[in-house]
């Protein structure tokens, strides 16, 4: 079977390689210069900067898609456990450390909050009980159409996952104290959701930082996706880099041929791991539409995100790995993402230094820092408002790090809103996708396979189970699933 992918990030390459596995003739076609989609590397003067992902959790993921080809995640990287596993900077420079101990997380706990030791067992166990539920057969199933709607065991998980709560309500039926409360919502925030209207059931994601952990791969995120190019190559599949496909041509309820800037070519199947929305907006004659214009302007769209990847002639002692700045209230800085657009006069932000823990990401006695401000989608981007953003930024790491970096900065890079658009055709320049709200998650996101085009599927961010790099290989394993089926048919 001929197969065609579009685009080359962590979803495609993984379906690639998956169907190149079993045979088939693979070509993934990519527009940009390098693999990885969002998950691309930077490297400039010394420094590798990873570009979107850089928290690397639910190892066991990682484990079980390499198994399937005989492999282990030690074949393509090394892989360490943080620790701490990050670190939270609060208002009056008050600095809280999540260890990679779970005996000292409770001991933490309990300084912060009345019985939170308890409070935390109890917390992380109905989080690990709901992550057990969906690992143990939803989380990998094609959950799209109304006979999964109304299955007994999705119907049955509704009620054990807690889905008509939200996180807000649940943390806060645990914990009173503001600070535990927000070091429990953060991971929300940069998946591109708001506690207060994304279900309970990504509680889960406690279970997963504080029980199965924050690691690291040496060299970066990016090792990932040169593992993922690796099996593709092994097993026949190639890469078209520079190929940007800007038409389907579709009669009869199958793509027939693919347009891209260097040609046309046969379709056979074909599989989009483009921006959802761009394909079938653009691409996709109105007949045959599975979303139109109107179901995507009804979507709350994830943030996008103000990226900085600035190069230090020297190091910072105060950070480490994973830092999460929350000096500013936050309930502030979701209304100018959610309810009033706006570049954020105060923002929550996150800021990563690789090279507290990979002396290979930057020169010797030189600093990695890549800081990511979720914003909303679709607000004004111009390189004035970049530059003063910039200043403004930096003016407030230096505060909150209590050391002076502008002088130090030695290399340095703006991404945003309309290099998310012009890089990857995200629609309203979002960072991620769909946000997790309950009318967004499991069967409400949008189908991996057309349902009105035969031979066309889709993987990534946009499909279950969703954002992330774990989601993005699990969304990868269901698509190859339903193409094999189909072959079979």
């Amino acid at each position: 079977m001929d197969v065609k992918i579009v685009g080359a990030g962590v979803g495609g390459l993984a379906t690639a390689a998956l169907l190149a596995l079993e045979g088939h003739n693979v070509t993934v076609l990519e527009k940009n210069q390098e693999p990885g989609g969002r998950a691309r590397i930077w490297a400039k003067d010394g420094f590798v900067f990873d570009m979107g992902p850089s928290w690397y959790l639910m190892p066991e993921v990682f484990e079980h898609y390499f198994d399937l080809f005989g492999k282990k995640v030690s074949d393509f990287y090394e892989l360490v456990r943080l620790d701490p596993s990050y670190r939270f900077f609060f208002p009056d420079h008050e600095v809280i450390d999540i260890s990679a101990d779970l005996e000292k997380n409770k001991e933490l706990f309990d300084r912060l909050e009345d019985n939170g030791a308890e409070k935390f067992e109890d917390y992380l166990k109905q989080a690990q009980d709901k992550y057990d539920y969906l690992m143990e057969g939803l989380m990998y199933e094609d959950l799209s159409g109304l006979r999964s709607m109304l299955s007994p065991k999705l119907m049955a998980a509704g009620w054990k996952l807690s889905i008509l709560s939200n996180m807000d309500k649940l943390i806060r039926k645990y914990f009173d104290d503001e600070r535990v409360q927000k070091i429990l919502q953060y991971t929300i925030v940069f998946l591109g959701g708001n506690p207060k209207n994304t279900p309970a059931l990504y509680s889960m994601i406690s279970h997963i930082d504080y029980n199965l952990g924050v690691w690291y791969p040496m060299g970066g995120m990016g090792k990932i996706v040169e593992g993922l190019v690796a099996l593709t190559e092994q097993h026949g599949g190639s890469i078209k880099y520079g190929t940007e496909v800007t038409d389907l041509q579709i009669s009869d309820g199958r793509v027939h041929r693919i347009i891209t800037n260097n040609g046309e070519m046969e379709a056979g199947v074909v599989v989009v791991n483009a921006d959802y929305p761009h394909v079938e907006i653009n691409y996709i004659p109105e007949k045959y539409k599975t979303y139109d214009i109107g179901y995507w302007e009804k979507k709350t769209i994830a943030p996008s995100a103000y990226v900085m990847y600035v190069g230090l002639n020297k190091t910072i002692d105060n950070l480490t790995h994973h830092n999460v700045i929350l000096d500013h209230d936050w309930v502030e800085h979701f209304e100018q993402i959610f309810e009033n657009p706006q570049w954020p006069d105060k923002p929550a932000y996150y800021l990563c230094c690789t090279s507290k823990s990979d002396s290979s990401v930057a020169p010797p006695n030189h600093e990695n820092i890549f800081v990511t401000v979720p914003l909303a989608p679709g607000i004004e981007d111009t390189p004035e408002i970049r530059e003063s953003y910039f200043n403004k930024m930096v003016d407030h790491i230096e505060k909150v790090l209590k050391t002076n970096i502008r002088d130090s900065i030695i290399v340095q890079r703006v991404f945003t809103l309309d290099d998310f658009s012009e890089a990857y055709n995200a629609y309203r320049g979002t960072a991620v996708g769909l946000t997790h709200s309950f009318w967004q998650s499991a069967f409400f996101r949008p189908s991996h396979k057309s349902k009105k085009v035969d031979n066309l599927f889709y993987v990534g961010q946009y499909t279950h189970p969703g954002i992330g790099v774990p989601m993005a290989l699990i969304s990868a394993e269901i698509v190859a699933d339903l193409i094999y089926e189909e072959m079979k048919e």
